[in-house]
């Protein structure tokens, strides 16, 4: 078991080599297509970490919680309006 796991590092390390190759490739070819990418102004860089982070946005209000009188009207408001519904299809 001990093998297996040197070679499956062995081959990552060789995998992560073979990407890092890649990718400095690919940076290169994107400075030698935008050479001005990689000179940013110093100016520039200090303000963007320097800024202050950007406020949250207000949280959501939560509805008040009812009490047990509210909730007891508004089940008798909804069992008579469910029985009113009903009685309309029964007539149809």
């Amino acid at each position: 078991m001990a093998n297996t796991t040197v070679d499956l590092k062995a081959l990552a390390r060789l995998g992560a080599e073979l990407r890092l190759a890649q990718l400095v490739a690919e940076c290169d070819a994107i400075l030698g297509a935008f050479p001005d990418l990689g000179q940013a102004p110093a100016r520039e860089a200090v303000a963007e970490t320097d800024a202050a982070p950007k406020p949250r946005p207000p949280r959501r209000r939560r509805r008040p919680r009812m009490s047990a009188a509210q909730r007891k009207a508004v089940s008798k408001r909804m069992k008579r309006y469910w029985a009113e519904r009903q009685k309309a299809l029964k007539r149809s």
